[in-house]
């Protein structure tokens, strides 16, 4: 079947200006590249963070990076990719292959990187273009709006986690349960890590204790409160970019210990450098994980080990849905179906 002219799509009109549904011309691929029939895509915070950035890479933008589809056509050249194949499509749409970071697997650091809802457009249609290079095979057996947040929120989730290094028995803390806080409860319990839930919201504390968290922690005075019931953590990861999450995260460390941002944030947060050194304390970003990570977040999600708490929602409703996440007002993740 031939794929329609016109598809609906979530477009960020300019540089700090609204986002709304509109209609946009079905894209052909071209060499290196298929034309994915989108089923579903998870509404991430990187949205609303390059929705406020001051200049964008290409305007009008189609947003949305946690995309499921199946491959509706090919570009000329491409092989390999039978027509109905389920693909995820995730923030990197493509990397150079040349550089020391994409031939050392940490192909996400490549500094020429296009990224899907940003500098590529996203999965917030009906259609969207990918390069085949970063696609990623889906599993029949998970639904699609269970499967979408798994392609950047449970690959973000289980990154962080590993780049913390920790041993089954150690502690960790992780600050924010929204989308990738709960999944990531899940991974550090399957990893068996002690978890202490941060967050604002009661029901989102709620979320972390059904998911398995040990216990659940009120931000206001959360290091105070570790440091008293626990000693202190041996990590803790903060997914929101609050610089009030980050400053109680660093108090909650305990010595030797590790502190993990992944919030993306234009804000500038000063550091305690004298605790930071006499405590010997490692402070690292995390972006992504890797090709092997994600191939995990997936068996892990075919076995049972994590499930995604969704909201599935029409593609029409995306504006508000992104005001609501503003608003701290979504419980897990929300998920706009493109069906």
């Amino acid at each position: 079947m031939m794929p329609p002219i016109a598809t609906q799509a979530v477009v960020l009109a300019e540089a700090r200006g609204p986002v709304t549904v509109r209609t946009f011309a079905v894209p052909e691929p071209g060499p290196g590249q298929a034309l994915v029939k989108m089923e579903a895509c998870g509404l991430c915070h990187s949205d609303l963070f390059v929705s406020g950035l001051e200049k964008l890479p290409l305007a009008p933008l189609i947003l949305g990076h946690e995309g499921i589809g199946r491959i509706a056509a090919l570009g000329p050249g491409v092989g390999g990719w039978p027509a109905g194949q389920r693909v995820g499509l995730t923030f990197l749409a493509s990397t150079c292959g040349n550089c020391e970071w994409c031939r050392s697997g940490r192909e996400r650091f490549c500094a020429r990187q296009l990224n899907f809802g940003y500098s590529m457009h996203g999965a917030l249609a009906g259609y969207a273009v990918a390069p085949v290079e970063h696609l990623v095979r889906v599993s029949e057996a998970l639904p699609a709006e269970a499967a979408a947040p798994l392609c950047c929120a449970g690959w973000t989730a289980y990154g962080a986690l590993r780049e913390t290094g920790l041993s089954a028995g150690q502690s960790i803390a992780l600050f924010g349960m929204g989308g990738l806080g709960h999944l990531a409860v899940q991974f550090a319990r399957h990893r068996g890590l002690r978890v202490a839930a941060v967050d604002v919201s009661a029901e989102k504390l709620g979320l972390a204790r059904a998911c398995g968290a040990e216990a659940e922690v009120p931000a206001d005075n959360a290091g105070r409160a570790l440091q008293k019931e626990w000693g202190g953590v041996d990590a803790a990861v903060v997914f929101t970019a609050s610089p009030a999450a980050i400053q109680q995260a660093f108090r909650g460390l305990k010595r030797n210990a590790t502190l993990v941002l992944v919030g993306l944030s234009t804000t500038q947060y000063e550091l305690a450098i004298t605790d930071t050194v006499l405590k010997g304390l490692t402070v690292r970003g995390s972006y992504l994980g890797t090709r092997r990570d994600l191939e995990e977040v997936f068996r892990l999600a075919e076995q049972g080990v994590v499930r995604t708490h969704t909201e599935t929602h029409a593609l029409a409703e995306t504006p508000e849905l992104l005001e609501k996440m503003r608003r701290g007002e979504l419980l897990g993740r929300a998920v706009v179906s493109c069906a």
